[in-house]
Parts: C-alpha cells; structure tokens; sequence
C-alpha cells in the first residue's frame, strides 16, 4: 500500500499514467509509416537483442483493455501520444485515415471511462522520408510539424484536455544528435545544436496552430535531471553547470525566458542556425502549463577533451534495474526551481516518474515493492512542494504497461502493468493496486 493518498493532495489535483506511442502500439500494422527508430533498431549494435517496436505491447489492437486498467485504477489522466508515421505515412501529404480513425477512437474511449485525454504529438518517432531530408537539423521540419499538428488536431483537439507539442527536447536533440544512443544515433555537434534549436521552434509553431484552433491548456514537456558535482572541486562545479546547461536551463530557458544560457555559448553558439535570435518570441510564447520528467539524478565530473569536458560518474546510491540512482529530493528542488526560475505563476505537472525494476509473475502476481515504495517517496515530494504553495497540479507515473524502452528493448519494466511480450498478457502489478487504492475517491 501506499503511504499518501488522493485526500492528502489539494483539491483537484489529478492523478495519471503516461505511455507513448511506439512504446505500446505496435507499428506494423494499421497503415503508419516507417520511422527512424524502425531502422536505427534495425542496424546491429543499436538496441539490444536487435529488438523493435513491430508489435510492441499490441495496444493498437488492445486499446478497449488498456483503458479499462486505467479506468479500474481510478486515475483522472491519461497522457498519450500520437504517432507522426501512423497519421502521415511520409510526413507529409495523404493522410492514413485509418491512423487518425485510432486516435479518435482513443480520445472517446478515455471520454467515456471518464478519464481527462492529455494528448501530445510527438515522442520521438520521426517519419523516415522526414529524416531523409535532416530531420531535426532542418529547419523546415518546424513547418513539417505544425502542419502535422493541424491534421492531428483538426480531429481530436475539440475533445482532448491537455495537449503538448513535443516530449523531452533534450531526448529528441542531444542524446539522439550527441550522445547517439537513440534514434537517429548522430555523434555531431553540429546537428545537435541545430536539432536543439529547431525542436523548440517546432514547439513554436505547433502552439501556434493549436491556439488558432481555438484550443485550450496547452503546455511544454520537458525532461530535467538533478546534477551534482562529482567533488568540491571548482572543474567539477563547472561541468556540473555545463551539464545542467544542456541538460535543463536551454530548454526552460528557450521556453520559458526566451533565451539560451550564455555559459553554454562556446560550446553550441557556433553550431547554431543563423538569426536564431529571431525565433525566440515565437518559441517563448505563453503556454499554460509546464510538465516536468524526473527520474534520476546524476553525478558529474570533469573530462579531458572537446567541449562539454565533462562525464557522468556512478553514484552511490540505491539504482533502478537500469543504473539509475533513486533520488527523490531531486523531484522538490526541480519544482521548486522551476517554478522560481522559469514558470512563475503556471501550473506545473509532474507528467512522467517511475522506476524500472526486474518484474516477474509468479502466482499470478507482481509484487513489485521496491515500486511502490519508490511511487511514495517522489509523491511525498510533490506534496512538500503543493504544501509550499508552489503550483503543482498532477502527477503522472511512467508507465501504464512494459513497454519497448527504445535501445534497451523490452528488459526494462517500468509499467504498473506486466506485459508477457510472447502472449501480450496484462497483469497489473502490486503498484498497480496500491495506486488504485490511494485513489479512489
């Protein structure tokens, strides 16, 4: 069981899960397009055991099952995504109906169960005939994007209570540009710089198409990490900074200060598009809320070579089944910090948090305590932070489902739900039940 409940939060605050489309539909069937991530997981060395997002977790087919857990563990929210490939098969031009038919469909599923649909358009699977052309490091993908926004929203944006552009900027520019660890596996400062800048710019431009739709409640997603020095020493303090620079302060600060910081300027400012002053009213305009991705923290030390001099070192505390130490005062200070820096006034989310752990079934059942635990003290925080008065409004756990967990495969299990990948079997997990009970009303 949970320590804290629904009664122990403000009035109104909403409680979700959060999956994304790759990660559970399935993208073989139903007419989507090919992705990025459909060949980065086809050249060996890529993803582990070589595996991909065909079938997935089959929700495409299981959507009336899956919502029906959301529904029986009585959250208010369920914050989806849509898959560019599967609405336009090339990115561009003729529309899949057959793909906008799911998603609609999705929409009034979650309506009639009673459940708030937070819609956002893009996590990370970018149509292949898009990344042929540059993808994220092509300027014109902003107006490639807004223009997806329109068809997707002309259908479901009259019904959906949430909607955000792009999940995770630094996901889908730095690790995807520098790091290459996800799709399209670039190693170049360039194209990162690029991607950084033009992900926020597509930000700009698909706000702007849903408020002309006259839509409400739209927000930014941002993934944020608490970096730590890896010692007192003054080099270590100065590639902490660089690393909460890329990491966290350019996305808010684009987003939210319509600037960039100026320490991270000799390492980017070179590699960034001409006139990129100039999008920066556009890619800072008014949103309504701000969700934040919390995971981890990181502790960092400083490195010989190119510019960031930096590397991530192993800490010391407790880890998840993927190396990542657990550290939920992280999750305060982020909210604290960003509402203090960047936000102000608007309503923050925590729209992803969760942990990866070894489930089995055994008995029929998960008992995934570690889970649990881990759910009670990052809600404890975001309690702290509500009680504080710093306006935070929700809480998503990352994820409804197993899931593919994008170059690691599907060894990670960061679902309440337990997925058997072999017969697609769902059995909801210890954490699933504790939740349902913290939250019934």
């Amino acid at each position: 069981m949970l320590d804290l409940n629904r009664s122990d939060f403000p009035d109104g605050f909403l409680f979700g899960a959060s999956t994304s489309s790759y990660q559970i539909e399935g993208h073989s069937f139903g007419g989507a397009g090919k992705t990025h991530w459909d060949t980065f997981a086809a050249t060996p060395g890529n993803v582990v055991g070589g595996q991909n997002g065909d079938i997935a977790c089959d929700h495409y087919h299981r959507m009336d099952e899956d919502l029906d857990l959301l529904r029986d563990a009585n959250f208010d929210v369920y914050r989806f995504s849509t898959s560019w490939a599967r609405v336009l098969p090339e990115g561009r031009g003729k529309v899949n109906a057959e793909g906008l038919d799911f998603y609609e469909r999705l929409v009034d599923g979650l309506l009639e169960r009673g459940i708030k649909p937070a819609a956002t358009l893009y996590h990370w699977e970018l149509p292949s005939a898009l990344a042929d052309l540059g993808g994220w490091a092509n300027r014109d993908i902003a107006g490639w994007f807004a223009d997806f926004t329109q068809v997707v929203m002309e259908r479901i944006g009259d019904r959906v209570w949430s909607a955000a552009p792009i999940n995770e900027p630094w996901c889908v520019a730095w690790m995807s540009h520098f790091s290459g660890n996800h799709a399209p596996g670039l190693r170049d400062v360039r194209a990162t710089a690029r991607a950084m800048h033009h992900v926020l710019l597509a930000h700009g431009r698909s706000i702007e198409v849903m408020r002309g739709l006259g839509m409400e409640n739209l927000g930014a997603v941002c993934n944020l990490e608490y970096a730590v020095p890896v010692d007192g020493s003054e080099a270590a303090a100065k590639a902490t900074r660089t690393y909460d620079g890329f990491y966290n302060r350019f996305f808010l600060g684009g987003l939210f200060n319509k600037s960039y910081p100026e320490d991270l300027m000799d390492g980017l400012g070179p590699h960034l598009p001409e006139k990129w002053h100039d999008d920066m009213d556009l890619i800072g305009q008014k949103v309504d809320w701000c969700g934040l991705n919390y995971y981890t923290r990181k502790l960092i030390a400083p490195a010989e070579g190119p510019w960031p001099h930096l590397e991530e070192v192993t800490g010391p505390l407790s880890k998840t089944q993927v190396g990542w130490e657990i550290y939920p005062d992280g999750l305060y200070h982020l909210l604290k910090r960003v509402h203090e820096g960047y936000t102000r006034d608007i309503p923050l989310y925590v729209t992803e948090n969760g942990m990866a752990c070894d489930d089995s079934v055994s008995g029929g059942e998960v008992k995934d305590q570690k889970r649990v635990d881990y759910l009670d003290a990052h809600l404890a925080r975001v309690k702290r932070a509500a009680d504080e008065g710093i306006p935070v409004k929700g809480y998503f756990t990352w994820s409804l489902l197993d899931n593919y967990e994008w170059n690691l495969g599907y060894a990670p299990r960061f679902g309440i739900v337990h997925v058997d990948f072999k017969s697609l079997k769902r059995t909801p997990k210890a954490s699933y039940h504790a939740l349902s009970t913290a939250l019934q009303r």
